[in-house]
Parts: structure tokens; sequence; C-alpha cells
């Protein structure tokens, strides 16, 4: 209770300290959020991801104006004198204007190949942030569980030193052997091996937060919050097919595709002709001997027709239909692998969450178990090894509670993140307009290519997100829960 009221100073303090601007002794007292918030303004890996975004509107700009207006302004003054003849000097200058009118597809597909680019790079920026919020949640619940590890260690090692202590005074009285003192010692030294690989796995995990933070390794970190159980309502197959829809990843594979389609209309460009409208205007000038001048424009209509290019552009065609096949096995790859991970994620979640309700039980008959066999030693009982199981079943239960909290926040968030939730979003919530935008997207680009065995994937996913809200969790969770009370019922 006195180590619980201490975090909660430390916790106002800190929070007090951050309100006013302030801090600690120097130190950055952070939320969870806050410490997404920071990583998410100052991480170097997410500012070069975010570059890539640039590149392609670069890039569409560039493929843009290659299907626009070319304006080309030439000028050239020359001197010269041949043999015995007069000085010449001369002057010219034109201004010559060239526009693409068709070139067989190919401009007009590598526009709307760049403007799917951009789209592509926002949703990579997009996802990269929520990788960066997974890694920063669990490394601040690493931080945490870690912390509580060496609290753990530090009472362990307290009771021992008190237990070794008390079996000296015994000895030293001749009511207890010396193989009894012995025995203590060796054990109080294993718990302080315990207790300093805890402290050094706590500032190992401590650095990986804040090299994610890009905070100085220097600086003291004081974390403000702490695990609270918040439960997940929705079920396994509505995660999964809450992701097809939403992970940005698998969305961009989308794009991809599209992407390459495109390429292969370009690539037949090359079968056809092109032509491009001209348009110039010129003025040359002599100077000596004597004056000339001169004005004269051009407008003019060009065509050109590759009819035999020994296979090059039959060969382009094929290379560009290979990558469309490759990108079309690469979204069936990743929808298989999202579905395998968000499935996998939600296992460890749940047992975690099991292991929760289980190992808090455990705590509290262990500590019941100690109490007594501490009591029986004392009163000439008891030996002393029920005192060291019983010390070693607390620790144990300790530290398996403890495990089991931040495993259960770790998983969730995971899961979280491999449904492509956006930042900040409840997953009992789903956005009808972003939904519905996602979806027409997806459709524009071809959709998702259904494996045989789940083709009916994407068709349920409608469904399942329409009911996708808080109400419909909890009423699916209250009938599992009258369903559960009636099977123990009936046992």
């Amino acid at each position: 209770m006195k180590k619980r009221g201490r975090r909660k100073l430390v916790a106002l303090a800190a929070g007090i300290a951050l309100l006013f601007g302030g801090s600690i002794g120097e130190a950055a007292a952070l939320s969870i959020q806050e410490a997404v918030d920071l990583a998410l303004a100052q991480n170097t890996s997410l500012r070069i991801t975010e570059k890539g975004e640039e590149t392609a509107r670069a890039n569409l700009k560039s493929v843009r104006g290659a299907n626009s207006v070319d304006l080309s302004l030439n000028g050239n003054l020359t001197d010269g004198r041949t043999n015995n003849e007069a000085r010449q000097d001369n002057g010219s200058l034109s201004l010559r204007a060239d526009l693409p009118v068709y070139s067989g597809g190919r401009n007009q597909a590598n526009i709307e190949s760049a403007e799917i680019g951009v789209d592509a790079a926002r949703l990579k920026t997009e996802r990269a942030r929520e990788d960066l919020r997974l890694s920063v949640i669990q490394a601040y619940y690493d931080v945490l569980e870690a912390q509580r590890k060496v609290e753990i260690g530090q009472e362990t090692v307290d009771k021992y030193q008190a237990h070794l202590t008390y079996v000296e005074q015994l000895f030293t009285a001749g009511s207890k052997a010396r193989l009894d003192v012995l025995r203590s010692s060796v054990e109080l030294t294993n718990v302080k091996q315990a207790l300093l690989k805890a402290e050094n796995d706590h500032e190992v995990k401590l650095l990986t937060l804040k090299n994610l933070l890009r905070i100085d390794a220097k600086e003291e970190l004081i974390l403000t919050e702490d695990f609270k159980f918040v439960p997940f309502h929705p079920r396994m197959e509505a995660c999964v097919d809450y992701a097809y829809l939403h992970r940005k990843d698998l969305l961009i594979d989308v794009y991809n595709l599209k992407q390459r389609e495109l390429d292969i209309q370009a690539a037949r460009a090359g079968f056809l002709p092109s032509l491009s409208l001209s348009a110039s205007t010129g003025a040359s000038e002599r100077f000596n001997p004597g004056s000339d001048h001169n004005h004269n424009y051009q407008v003019g209509l060009s065509a050109s027709w590759n009819l035999f290019d020994s296979g090059v552009t039959e060969a382009a065609v094929d290379k560009a239909k290979t990558a469309r096949d490759q990108a079309e096995l690469t979204l069936v790859k990743d929808k298989e692998d999202i579905s395998f991970a968000v499935r996998q994620l939600y296992y460890s979640m749940r047992e975690a969450e099991r292991r929760f309700a289980v190992t808090q039980a455990a705590v509290s008959e262990a500590e019941e178990d100690y109490y007594i066999a501490s009591e029986k030693y004392r009163a000439g009982q008891g030996i002393l090894l029920d005192i060291i199981d019983s010390q070693e079943a607390l620790a144990t239960a300790e530290l398996n509670f403890n495990s089991a909290q931040y495993d259960y926040a770790r998983y969730k968030a995971a899961v979280e993140n491999a449904m492509g939730l956006e930042l900040g979003q409840d997953p009992g919530i789903a956005d009808p307009e972003r939904t519905a935008e996602r979806e027409a997207r997806i459709r524009e680009m071809g959709g998702i290519p259904p494996r045989p065995r789940d083709a009916a994937d994407y068709r349920r996913a409608k469904e399942v997100i329409d009911a996708n809200t808080p109400a419909k969790w909890a009423e699916q969770a209250a009938k599992e829960a009258a369903e559960a009370r009636e099977r123990k019922g009936d046992r």
C-alpha cells in the first residue's frame, strides 16, 4: 500500500510539472498517449518515411509535365569572316512550343499511376505511424513490467534477508542448525542475482523506449500510467474481416497491382502511333555588312509510328505482365499473412486474458501459503524447505500475474494494429464514411482477388463492418456470458 501511495504521488507531481511546462529534475513525465505523440513528432525513421510522399508528389508533377506544353527558347549571335571577305555579324532568336496530342495511352497511364503512387505513399506513412504507435505502447508496457519485476525482486530479497537474520538469531541461541543458516544464505544470494538481472533488464527496456521517443539516454523518464484492464469484445472473425478492408499495407498492394496494370497499358503504347502539335516563331538579323531582318513562324502536326523494333516493345509488355502477376500474388500472400497474424495475436491475447484471471487468485493463495509456512517455522513445527518453497511460489505467482497483465495489454495493442485501426480509434467503432470510401476505392482498383476457400470473405466483410458498433459487441458479450452461466448451471 505504501508503494502504491508513493507511485500516486510521483504521478501527480509529474502531471503538475507537465501541466505547467516544467519538469522534476529535468525528468520527462509521460503517459502512454503523450509518449506516442512525442514519438510521432520526433522519430527519425517516421520522418524518413514521410519523405516518400514528397518523392511521389514530385514524380506526379514530372509525369504531368511530360503530357503538357513544352516551351523552349533558343538564340545565337555569330561574328565571322572568311578569307578576304567582309566581316559578318548575325543574330537569331526562336521560340518553340510542343504539345503531345496522342501517345497511345502512355502518358495518361503514367499520370494515373503516379496519382495512385501519391495515395500509396500517404498510406505507407499512415501505416508507419500505426506501427510506431504499437512499438511505443509495447515498449512502454515493457518498461512497466520490468519495473514491477524489480519491485518483486526487491521484496523477495528483503524477505530472504529478514529470514536469514531470524535464522542466524536462532542459530546463535542454539535452536537451529548451521545448515539452515547456510541454506538461507545461499538462497539470499540467488535472489540477489535475479534482482541484478531484473534491474539490468529494466535499464535496457527503458533505453529502448527512449530510443523510440528520440530523447537523450541520460534523461530521466517517468511513466505516469500503469496497466488498466480494458475488455476487448470483437470476435476473431470480425477482426479478420475488418483487417481485409482497413489494413493500409493491403490497400497499398491493391494500388500496386493497379499500377502494374497501367504499366502494361503504357508498354502497349509502343505498338501505336504518337501525335504531337508544335508551333514556333523566330527572327533573324544581319547586322554587318548592311542590315537585313527576317521573321518566320510555323505550325504543324507531327506523327511517328515505330513499325518494327525487333521485339523490344513486345518484351516490355511481357515484362510488365510478369510484374503484374507478381503484384497479384503478393496481394494474395499478404492477405493470407494478415489473416494469420490477426488470428495468432487474437489467440495470444485471449490466452493472456485467461492467465490474468487465474494468476490473480494464485497470488492471494501463495501469500497465505507463505504466511502459514513462516508461522509454522517460527513455532518450530515447520522446516526450512517449506519456507523456501513457499517464498519461491509466491515470487513466481507475482511474476506470472505481472506478466499476464502486460502480455494482455501488449497483445491487445498488437491485435488492434493488425486490424488496421486508425490511431486512437476504439476497436468497437467503425467510421461508416471511411469504410464506404475504402470499399469504393478497393472496387475502383479492381478489388482484392479472393482465394477459392475464402471467396466470401470480402462480401462478408461489409456485413461485419456494418454491425461493428459498441452496442453490437456488448450484446454479443452478454449473450456469451448468459450461455456460459447456463453451461455452468448444467454442470
